[in-house]
């Protein structure tokens, strides 16, 4: 087992949080300009489970408009700031200041930034965007439709199958309508408008209904390559065992329909294997293992406070995962181990804590490690809000980030 100081020896990850790669860690983007030319703050979730929040954080990426971040708790994990309250009383998010003027609404943030900084390949309200957009609505509500109530029948989760497929089907024919992988002719504002629910669909129906909509939909499967080639998107992309587990207090719930699939994918996602699951496709960086340890190191001290175990042995136990993330020595953990351990595995959250091949290896050792100590799990993760994940825990050293 590897000291602290050992395993910092094996990372050098760092990426310039400012000018570099679209990241989850950012409180000020900049793409190479002046801070005095920042004109824009997004303020959006603390956890990056906000889908809202991500359309415009991929927009303000993708057009590379120097902006500040300022990270909001939403009601479902936490108490919602007094600060924000005073700018937003509703407290939604997200929420944008473009100079002096406060926007609520993703789409009407959008359409604002058109008017200041020029559209996104194609405006909001083009006569090509339009269709799209109405589709997109139609694809949510049969999502909801699907995902969101209890199965009454086998004929009622039938049926409600059935009409998501038809309007996939329409997804799939709007695709096919154009030469390249996008909805239109390039890259525009239709794919961050599709991008962050479709994110959500493909994770939720997986899990909870045995579907695999990337698997299905051979134009949406090129769809999510196109989307995963680009930079932009992968700092924002999240991994299915962050969705599933974020998404019950957001919707309202989320139904499982107990088939045979749905139960082997359920058990997947929540135990592994993780490698191979259609969540991403893009070539594993070679500093997935070096982001996840920079990460743990990091923020172990306010990992080992809010984890159930005593901290001197889960302190140890959390050196043994990483021990054996890095050099693929396994070592024995101390007695209990398995539910500290796998407590931390069901709260690695991706992007919020790193992307998603880093989280993969993490997940990956801790489960190894906590498996040699017994099959012991930890707290459940709630359905009703997700507290567990409540950002004053972290905010010190998030504050730091």
């Amino acid at each position: 087992m590897l000291s602290w100081t050992e395993l910092e020896a094996l990372t050098d990850f760092n990426i310039d949080r400012v000018n570099g790669p679209t990241n989850s860690q950012s409180r000020l983007r900049l793409f190479g300009h002046s801070e005095s030319d920042v004109r824009v703050t997004l303020y959006r979730d603390n956890h990056a489970w906000c889908p809202y929040c991500q359309k415009v954080w991929l927009w303000l990426e993708e057009k590379q408009i120097p902006y500040r971040i300022d990270k909001v708790t939403m009601f479902c994990y936490g108490t919602k700031e007094s600060w924000y309250k005073r700018k937003v009383p509703s407290g939604m998010l997200p929420a944008l200041a473009l100079d002096d003027r406060l926007i609520t609404e993703s789409d009407d943030i959008l359409m604002a930034l058109e008017q200041a900084f020029g559209p996104l390949g194609w405006s909001m309200e083009d006569a090509k965007v339009i269709p799209l957009r109405r589709l997109e609505r139609l694809l949510f509500r049969a999502w909801c439709s699907w995902l969101c109530y209890p199965r009454s029948s086998v004929r009622a989760e039938q049926n409600n199958r059935e009409r998501f497929v038809a309007v996939v089907a329409e997804v799939e024919k709007a695709l096919a309508s154009t030469p390249g992988p996008y909805f239109l002719e390039e890259f525009s504002v239709v794919e961050p408008v599709f991008t962050p629910y479709v994110e959500r669909m493909n994770a939720s129906l997986y899990y909870y209904k045995g579907y695999s909509l990337r698997e299905e939909n051979p134009r949406l499967k090129d769809w999510f390559a196109a989307m995963e080639s680009r930079p932009t998107y992968r700092g924002t992309q999240s991994d299915f065992h962050t969705h599933v587990h974020d998404l019950p207090p957001q919707m309202g719930g989320c139904y499982e329909n107990g088939e045979p699939q749905m139960l082997a994918n359920k058990a997947r996602v929540d135990n592994g294997p993780w490698d191979g699951l259609p969540e991403v496709m893009y070539p594993e960086p070679e500093t997935s293992r070096q982001e996840a340890l920079q990460r743990a190191i990091k923020h172990y001290k306010n990992m080992t406070r809010v984890n159930p175990m005593e901290d001197g042995a889960f302190d140890e136990a959390l050196r043994c995962a990483l021990t054996l993330m890095m050099t693929g020595e396994a070592c024995t953990p101390p007695p209990g181990s398995d539910v500290g351990l796998r407590y931390l595995r069901d709260r690695v959250n991706v992007p919020r804590d790193m992307s998603i091949y880093a989280a993969r290896r993490f997940r990956e050792a801790l489960e190894a490690t906590a498996a040699l100590a017994g099959d012991g799990q930890g707290p459940p993760i709630p359905l009703q809000h997700r507290r567990d994940q409540d950002p004053a825990n972290f905010r010190p050293s998030e504050m730091a980030s």
